[in-house]
């Protein structure tokens, strides 16, 4: 299924150039989006002497992963609700969390005054619930008035939107922009300002000691390492304590004086629904996120048309003109990890669906402490805290759901169809001449066969029919089907196997 997102399908391409040969840098960032991104942009625009020189490599194209694949939606408050920071850790710190991300949101508001089309307006962010949730949106706004939010009780909210069954909850004062063209344009101004940007440029080899990371055309020496990468490259203490999830997401064709009209709108039922209204390139949409699934052991593509049914149930049978998905990393103590790790390494992750505006927060903090001015907010964000109380019970969980994944897929045995009776687009998991691996028929009949453990830490890959990737359930790392990483935290690829002759070996689903 082709897969690409309202943001991107209507923004501007880039064109950076391949990393080329050996360079060194004082600063070198790991990843183009809007973390990444944003740092180049803050480092390169110093105007001192001793201005860093910086270097940022990017696998794939600006943009092109989480930042672009999102909602382009920013606010103070957080997705699980500012409640539970609140009950973790108590309402001073929500109120720093409220802060922080609402400077953040103030500060991609005077970048886009400074950039051409990015899309960027005001808004408020309402919410609501079913019966059985009713009592969450209560909560949620005592946590939010007394973290000083602007929070207001809402009356109806308007049609085609599913009813509210209780109080509605409306935070003024929120915010919504093109992300995608936000990321170009802020590029382009990194770029102008000695920044030196390099896409397609996957770093395949890193070696934090000697600070030193490989592509396939270079390398980069660096004083500093920040991996901007959503979650670190390679093995990382914080990949033990975040659960891994996509969420999905639709653009419907709409029209200007449809309802619900500009704002964030945040459903809580059976199931999550978040709603927003889009003008991009004089065309109109309506853009739907939902349907949330842990990365790897679900049906995406039933995630993906239980995300189209809903929106039809609720908006009719408008035409969907874009589809995707995006990955996200929850920390386990409802905050995010941003800072110098054991690596020596800094790294910027756990920022669950809220990254475009933790991924900004995160960007100025890194910028902060490399320039020799650490926030007091960073001391409460380090990677490499563990609060017992805070997040031991979902470190506990995810780490056993890891163990519990390598151990069906490396004990269970399943009978299999014949390789010859994989269709065009078909994949399986295949076993002939004493070898397992992953296996796919491309639509115009050829063969692709890779190694079914993943190299990150040798857990077994799952096949995502909507992404037309071999996802990893431990730690979210995805692969196309050559075994080319997609997503880290694997750095190297799934190795390339021979497949066998046609009619030879047997396959599972």
């Amino acid at each position: 299924m082709e897969t690409l997102s309202v943001w991107r399908g209507t923004a501007a391409s880039t064109g950076y150039a391949m990393l080329a040969g050996d360079v060194t840098a004082d600063v070198l960032i790991i990843g183009g989006g809007i973390t990444g991104v944003t740092l180049a942009n803050l480092l390169a625009e110093q105007k001192t002497a001793n201005k860093p020189r910086v270097v940022l490599l990017e696998a794939g194209e600006i943009g092109c992963a989480t930042t672009g694949n999102s909602t382009g939606n920013l606010y103070e408050t957080v997705s699980g609700g500012l409640r539970e920071i609140a009950s973790r850790w108590g309402a001073d710190v929500a109120r720093q969390v409220a802060n922080e991300r609402r400077g953040a949101v103030a500060f991609i508001e005077e970048r886009c005054s400074l950039l051409p089309d990015v899309g960027f307006r005001r808004c408020p962010l309402v919410q609501w619930a079913d019966a059985a949730h009713a009592e969450d949106i209560r909560k949620e706004f005592d946590a939010l008035a007394a973290a000083g939010c602007a929070v207001q009780r809402g009356g109806a909210v308007p049609a085609p939107l599913p009813a509210a069954e209780g109080e509605v909850l409306v935070l003024q004062s929120q915010a919504q922009f093109q992300p995608q063209a936000y990321l170009v344009a802020l590029a382009r101004r990194a770029a102008e300002a000695g920044a030196a940007i390099h896409e397609h440029s996957r770093v395949i080899e890193l070696d934090p000691k000697a600070r030193r990371a490989v592509t396939a055309t270079g390398s980069v020496t660096a004083k500093e390492i920040v991996m901007a990468t959503h979650t670190p490259l390679g093995v990382h203490l914080v990949h033990t304590e975040m659960p891994v999830h996509r969420e999905y997401a639709i653009a419907l064709e709409w029209t200007a004086d449809a309802p619900p009209g500009p704002g964030t709108f945040w459903w809580k039922g059976a199931e999550h629904l978040s709603v927003r209204t889009l003008e991009a390139g004089g065309r109109h949409f309506l853009v739907c996120a939902g349907q949330e699934h842990k990365v790897g052991i679900h049906n995406a593509k039933a995630g993906l048309m239980a995300l189209e049914e809903q929106a039809r149930k609720h908006f009719g049978g408008r035409p969907v003109t874009h589809r995707w998905s995006a990955q996200n990393y929850r920390g386990a103590d409802a905050l995010p990890y941003i800072g110098r790790d054991h690596s020596g390494c800094f790294i910027a992750t756990g920022f669950a669906t809220d990254g475009l505006t933790w991924g900004t927060v995160a960007a100025r903090l890194i910028a902060a402490e490399l320039l020799g001015h650490e926030a007091s907010f960073a001391q409460l964000v380090r990677p490499g805290r563990l609060s017992p109380v805070k997040g031991a019970r979902n470190i506990l969980e995810e780490n056993v759901l890891v163990v519990k994944q390598l151990v069906k897929d490396y004990l269970t045995h399943r009978q299999g169809e014949k390789l010859s009776e994989l269709k065009a687009g078909d994949s399986a998991i295949v076993e002939a001449e004493g070898e397992t691996f992953a296996a796919w028929r491309a639509p115009d009949g050829e063969l692709f066969a890779v190694s079914n453990v993943c190299t990150h830490v040798g857990c077994k890959v799952h096949w995502n029919s909507v992404e037309t990737t071999w996802d990893c359930p431990c730690h979210g790392s995805r692969f196309r089907p050559d075994g080319t990483v997609v997503e880290g935290p694997a750095i190297r690829p799934l190795k390339r196997k021979h497949a066998p002759p046609l009619g030879d070996g047997s396959a599972t689903a």
